[in-house]
């Protein structure tokens, strides 16, 4: 299969720049994939497509304030960092900018939020394989620690922000209600849609929410750089699932009762964890680079919440994958009702609006 058979044209004004007012406000597309029937709701009547005994399997991974500014130590050229992964206390993966000026030994100033040099700087250990650079963070006992006054929201670049600040609702918006371990890059953006009162209401109509960490990297959000899908080779990214959530998936799957991932970071997680011990979920934590593009077939999952994702993505694979598991119809799918929220006018991308595929 070829990326550009996964492109599509978007308006550049759908591509949402902020949230919407209330979480549960944003639109609601609901796709029958076996009619291919779409109806158009509101995020906040997600529980008339639910039902008592279904499990919602979020992902409660937190976006850290990843994104930091610098300056050279020696020559005072100015640095963008994006941090990846913690590697160990102090030892990290991130990108930097420019990448050609990051050379083995530099060393990097940090300023904090508000542009103000600190005492903490970032040394570039090594560069890797891919775009990522090994560094090594000193004048903190832990650069985690620090990051609420050094770093701002990660947003994506296609979210505009005047002078690179964040929005003062970023902070708040850009996470879900729900989480809980910090250590992604990106949001997790099928989530932004709940709030606490939404998952109460689905809670009490006897729908079983559970938790997967997935800490939201390269993996999510690198962009193909070949042309045939077969190629691309997906980065690692780290995931938890813990023996609660295990437990709850499999008395659903022996009372044949729906699994719902919210997310493609809860698919990737649930079907890598199936992959691993042979159909079954068990408490697991490694690192995944499972690719789902079609024609994949799904051991778990029943339901799947997304947001609606570039043109060309990994993601957009994963949902065309998800339109028609085990076929190569749901690109085709996919791409219709894409046409149709683009005449609709829905909004696009990680602050935009919902689709529900049953």
């Amino acid at each position: 299969m070829r990326v550009e058979d996964f492109h599509y044209d978007l308006p550049p004004e759908l591509i949402a720049q902020s949230p919407a007012l209330r979480r549960d406000a944003s639109r609601l597309l609901v796709l029958h994939r076996t009619s291919g029937v779409c109806e158009h709701r509101q995020f906040s009547d997600l529980p008339a497509y639910l039902r008592a005994g279904d499990v919602l399997v979020l992902n409660d991974s937190r976006v850290i304030p990843a994104r930091l500014t610098g300056q050279n130590a020696r020559t005072g050229g100015r640095f963008e960092l994006l941090l990846l992964e913690q590697l160990e206390t102090n030892l990290w993966l991130a990108l930097l900018r420019p990448a050609k000026r990051a050379r083995r030994g530099t060393r990097i100033v940090l300023m904090d939020r508000h542009g103000q040099i600190t005492s903490i700087e970032a040394e570039v250990i090594e560069k890797g394989d891919g775009f990522e650079h090994r560094i090594r963070f000193r004048g903190t006992p832990d650069v985690l620690n620090e990051l609420d006054r050094l770093g701002l929201v990660p947003l994506p670049p296609y979210i505009e922000r005047s002078d690179g600040a964040e929005d003062s609702l970023d902070r708040e918006r850009y996470q879900t209600v729900y989480a809980r371990v910090p250590g992604s890059a990106a949001a997790p953006t099928a989530g932004l849609h709940f709030t606490p009162e939404l998952l109460q209401t689905l809670r009490a109509q006897g729908v079983e929410t559970c938790f997967v960490t997935l800490h939201v990297g390269l993996g999510t959000f690198a962009p193909i750089r070949v042309s045939s899908v077969e190629d691309h080779v997906m980065h690692e990214e780290r995931f938890d699932l813990p023996e609660s959530t295990a437990q709850a998936i499999e008395r659903a799957r022996a009372e044949q009762r729906r699994i719902i991932a919210v997310g493609t970071t809860t698919v990737r997680v649930l079907e890598t964890v199936a992959a691993w011990h042979e159909g079954q979920i068990r408490a697991t934590r490694g690192r995944t680079r499972l690719f789902i593009y079609p024609p994949y077939h799904f051991r778990v999952v029943g339901a799947l919440l997304t947001n609606f994702h570039l043109p060309g993505s990994t993601l957009l694979m994963l949902v065309s994958a998800f339109a028609a598991p085990g076929e190569m119809r749901g690109r085709e799918l996919i791409l219709k009702t894409y046409a149709e929220a683009i005449q609709r006018r829905y909004r696009f991308f990680s602050y935009g609006d919902a689709m529900l595929i049953l």
